[in-house]
């Protein structure tokens, strides 16, 4: 039983050392790209509606009083 155990853990340490050299290391960086666009694009959308949140809603309110109904 301990042959096997140990045959295991060989075949796995060579299938982990092959997929290594083929993949090649993995460098994540310290923070994915992802969430620097997130919180990038969030903190854009709220500078925006503070500052032209009351024009916008005034643009809006104007643009449906305009449509005529039938």
């Amino acid at each position: 039983m301990n042959r096997i155990i140990a045959a295991q853990a060989r075949a796995r340490t060579a299938f982990n050392a092959v997929g290594h050299r083929i993949s090649g290391p993995r460098d994540r960086g310290d923070v994915p790209g992802w969430v620097l666009i997130t919180i990038m694009t969030a903190g854009l959308v709220t500078a925006l509606w503070a500052i032209a949140g009351p024009q916008l809603g005034q643009l809006f309110s104007d643009a449906i009083s305009d449509v005529k109904g039938p």
